[in-house]
């Protein structure tokens, strides 16, 4: 009796022991995840930049799009939203399965990545920068976006900063809505299908939806012609729930800044 007593003492003990030592190393892998995607918001402040290359036509950030893409071909451009920690390079890869476990450098990585959708097509004009990053829980990536369910976080955090090799600009934010990932069969409207509109009609109907959609009334709208950007995350509202913000390229009324 004793020693089948002490065997399952014994073997208490050993899961004990195990639950304790499997915690210890998923604390350790958060840390390290969450220290890389800390890190990776400061990679442009890495960039040396020689000032006298800097150019209105070129500018700083422009210039360190242009480093980043030698270490990555796949890099397309640098996302930014001032005084938060969305400040990320953008990739676009063959497909949108590879980024979402691999980080910039093609690491293998459970943050992912912030990456393009593959269907955008570079040329054509009045194209939506449709692009997607995870909901994590140690508050890097997407996670922030869902701050904007809050009206007064919007009002403080209204412009997106999106640079590629050949432009800066500044994007006003036009609507921030909730939605999900609907079957094939759901006869509803799907953001997440607008990348390359064919038609005025195509790109006004998801103007309307969008904006019918927002969480809030926001002045700002677009028009046709105007380039859009939407940024996605998971959300967890419901089953495949995704939290959406859309923003609309600014006029070139003002100078951009680009966020320290």
């Amino acid at each position: 009796m004793k020693k089948r007593k002490k065997g399952i003492i014994l073997i208490i003990y050993i899961i004990l022991v195990s639950l304790i030592i499997v915690s210890i190393i998923y604390m350790v892998k958060e840390f390290y995840w969450k220290k890389e995607a800390v890190e990776e918001t400061k990679i442009v402040d890495t960039i040396e930049v020689d000032e006298s290359k800097v150019t209105k036509e070129s500018t700083k950030r422009m210039i360190q799009v242009k480093s980043l893409q030698q270490e990555n071909s796949d890099i397309v451009g640098f996302l930014e939203i001032e005084n938060t920690n969305i400040n990320y390079p953008v990739i676009q890869g063959l497909d949108n399965e590879y980024y979402m476990t691999h980080n910039y450098k093609k690491e293998k990585s459970k943050n992912g990545a912030i990456f393009l959708d593959k269907d955008y097509d570079w040329n054509i004009q009045s194209n939506n920068y449709l692009i997607y990053g995870h909901n994590l829980n140690n508050g890097t990536m997407f996670q922030e976006l869902l701050k904007y369910a809050d009206e007064s976080y919007y009002k403080e955090h209204s412009k997106i900063l999106f640079t590629t090799a050949d432009e800066e600009e500044s994007y006003d934010i036009i609507s921030v809505f909730k939605s999900k990932v609907y079957y094939t069969s759901d006869d509803v409207f799907k953001y997440y299908f607008f990348i390359n509109p064919e038609t005025e009609e195509e790109y006004n109907d998801y103007i309307k939806n969008v904006k019918e959609l927002s969480l809030y009334d926001i002045e700002e709208t677009a028009q046709y012609g105007t380039q859009l950007i939407t940024l996605s995350t998971c959300s967890y509202h419901v089953k495949d729930g995704r939290f959406v913000i859309v923003g609309a390229k600014r006029e070139k009324q003002e100078e951009i800044k680009t966020f320290p």
